[in-house]
């Protein structure tokens, strides 16, 4: 199994290229539905079912991507499980859209979407775990196919709000589906990469082992803070969108895709500084940034301006890749090779499930104790939400110590 394992990372070219095309399709299906979804609930009349909504992905991702990461490290081929999530996952979310074109009640398009984020939920990680497993210098690679993502988002948000005008129409969720459909296709190309780890109990095959590495200090405190930090991080994808509208953007799908313009610039930076500084350092810079991007919502908020909002928006590109990109590799690095599906699952299981999943709760309380139909409020709303980041930053400076691990000190 190694011998075939290194026969395909001999094949570098070919493998580079289909894990960019699968990252592409994939960051393009959230592209054009996910940043429209508050404006298409707003034309559609139903805005106060926003931030269930947005409950919903979180609150399927405290399920399956453990269980998505068990079953690659235990049980099922992590290329096959990508493309089967991927062809059910579109299904699920064509039918969610179309619920809402035919005017049926919201609760079909909450249930249908649940059913969809159970299945994406573990494709991020899972393309984590094939790619580290396949690249040949995965620490300078990884970035690189990574920000394929950001592209295909970038493509998709573009694309939804130029050619297809759908910034408030359920086009988008349609355009999205076939994206998905692309996913699975190219999903079916990716390196064989099976099973390397053992479980039987039904708590490790449910991914419950995962939670054994918070038993040491360092990886109880990244968790811990990563699942706070995503709590604020959740107001960018509900409420930027929304916020340019109010400042008078007549395209605020498309403004929003500089904050991925941001993030492909630092996935090429990435690399080089994992390779010359602490990710502890990394990190801090990550969240320090962050704070200062909030906070120019927060100023944009106070006086009005357009430019401080879309410089925070493009400052948030930069703050995710440092954080997450690094996130991800930091886990490849201190975890053993049958635990790293999991343990990519944990990661997606707090950012993607635990602290969104909250955050859409708290975000959706400021938003509606804050804000006011005139728009006033803004800038207590980010102002509240910048100090949130704050408290992340500083707890993760004081409690977080770093250890040597086997290519470079964490």
């Amino acid at each position: 199994m190694a011998t075939d394992l290194a026969e395909q990372r001999g094949r570098g070219g070919r493998t580079f290229a289909v894990l960019w095309l699968a990252f592409f399709f994939h960051g393009m299906t959230s592209g054009f539905w996910f940043p429209s979804l508050t404006n298409i609930f707003r034309e559609l009349g139903i805005s106060q079912w926003v931030a269930l909504a947005f409950m919903i992905p979180p609150l399927c991702a405290l399920v399956s991507p453990l269980i998505g990461g068990a079953l690659a490290d235990q049980r099922m081929p992590a290329n096959r499980l990508f493309a089967w999530s991927g062809m059910v996952g579109a299904v699920f979310l064509f039918s969610a859209f179309r619920c809402l074109d035919l005017g049926w009640s919201p609760w079909w398009f909450i249930v249908l979407l649940g059913g969809y984020s159970l299945c994406s939920g573990p494709m991020w990680s899972l393309l984590a775990v094939i790619s580290l497993t396949h690249l040949k210098h995965g620490e300078r690679e990884y970035p690189l196919v990574r920000m394929a993502a950001t592209v295909g988002w970038m493509a998709g948000g573009g694309i939804g709000s130029y050619v297809l005008k759908a910034d408030m129409s359920v086009d988008a969720g349609y355009a999205a589906t076939v994206a998905r459909v692309g996913t699975a296709v190219i999903g079916c190309l990716l390196p064989f990469t099976p099973p390397l780890g053992k479980g039987s109990s039904w708590k490790s095959l449910l991914g419950f082992d995962a939670f054994g590495l918070l038993k040491q200090r360092d990886h109880l405190v990244f968790f811990v803070v990563t699942a706070l930090f995503s709590i604020p991080l959740t107001a960018f994808y509900m409420y930027g969108a929304e916020m340019f509208r109010w400042l008078g953007d007549t395209r605020p799908t498309a403004t929003m895709t500089v904050g991925q313009v941001t993030e492909l610039v630092a996935m090429l930076c990435v690399g080089v500084l994992m390779t010359r500084f602490r990710i502890k350092t990394i990190l801090l810079w990550a969240m320090g940034l962050s704070v200062l991007r909030y906070g120019m919502s927060a100023w944009a908020g106070h006086t009005g301006t357009w430019e401080w909002h879309f410089l925070g928006v493009a400052l948030h590109g930069v703050c995710y890749t440092l954080y997450f990109i690094t996130a991800q590799v930091f886990l490849d690095r201190r975890v053993d090779a049958g635990m790293r599906g999991q343990a990519q699952g944990l990661l997606a299981f707090v950012s993607g499930g635990l602290g969104p999943c909250v955050g859409a709760w708290v975000c959706g309380s400021l938003r509606g104790a804050l804000v006011d139909d005139s728009g006033a409020g803004w800038m207590d709303f980010w102002g509240v939400l910048t100090g949130m980041i704050a408290v992340c930053f500083i707890g993760f400076a004081v409690c977080y110590r770093g250890v040597a691990s086997k290519r470079a000190e964490a």
